[in-house]
């Protein structure tokens, strides 16, 4: 909801995901660990590469979801950069964090206009084996622009458009949601938005799935959280079968075969 401030819980939760992250790799000397990062903000149904060098005014906002066989999602012409150390990773997130649309209404000074996703990628080698295996994962961190009622915000012109597409976009990850939440389901509506879809291979199915809903604590603000915690709530009844994630690497496949045919000629 707007004005319930998670801009300060985003601030926090981040850099200490970074960090565990960071110390859980440094914890595992035998494994060559990559951790790469994005960062994208879907704004008014069109996303921005908020890790780019060309500013967000610039950008067309066409950038394009894809799904592979296996369902796993990814957008593509987003630029990935390379965290080398925790405190890169850290000049990474701060530094897009800048980018991202924000405004004034009535309840809060500095409303962010848009939804955002920061995504660490993990991939894992081990040092040790002689193995063509490799461990993968991501970690969405979503910040969600809050539901504005525009009788509370003032919202008009270009904010009452933004205020429509982030209401919209709310709408449709709630009815995710709910039919995540139903065993009798015989589909799930993720294709409704570009939020939606970006986040469909981490809410439901193969992932771990965590929310922090945000409320005002004034009385005048009980319809809004009411609703926020209704929300939550039903994202409480969303069931994930987490799995680890291993593909093999081609070109550790190729030179193994090559080798395993040369010792067949010989």
């Amino acid at each position: 909801m707007t004005g319930g401030h998670m801009g300060f819980a985003d601030r926090g939760i981040v850099p200490r995901c970074i960090s565990a992250i960071y110390s859980e790799a440094a914890a595992r000397p035998e494994n060559n660990i990559t951790i790469k990062l994005s960062y994208v903000e879907i704004y008014n149904e069109l996303m921005f590469d908020l890790l780019t060098d060309v500013g967000v005014s610039e950008q067309s906002g066409d950038l394009a979801i894809a799904e592979d066989q296996k369902g796993n999602i990814q957008v593509r012409g987003l630029s990935h950069q390379a965290g080398g150390t925790e405190e890169q990773a850290l000049h990474i997130f701060f530094q897009g964090d800048t980018n991202r649309h924000v405004a004034e209404h009535a309840l809060n000074k500095g409303s962010t206009r848009s939804h955002v996703v920061f995504t660490i990628y993990v991939e894992s080698r081990s040092r040790v084996e002689s193995s063509e295996k490799v461990i993968f994962s991501k970690l969405h961190l979503v910040d969600l622009a809050g539901s504005e009622r525009v009788k509370k915000t003032g919202s008009d012109g270009v904010m009452l458009k933004e205020a429509t597409f982030i209401n919209k976009s709310l709408t449709f990850l709630e009815q995710v949601v709910v039919a995540l939440g139903n065993k009798n389901r015989d589909h799930v509506p993720y294709r409704q938005s570009k939020l939606t879809h970006m986040l469909k291979d981490s809410v439901g199915g193969n992932c771990k799935t965590t929310m922090v809903a945000n409320v005002w604590p004034e009385a005048k603000m009980l319809e809004e959280t009411a609703s926020t915690l209704r929300f939550a709530t039903r994202m409480m009844r969303v069931a994930n079968e987490a799995s680890v994630n291993v593909h093999l690497d081609p070109q550790l496949l190729i030179r193994k075969y090559e080798r395993q045919i040369k010792d067949l000629k010989q």
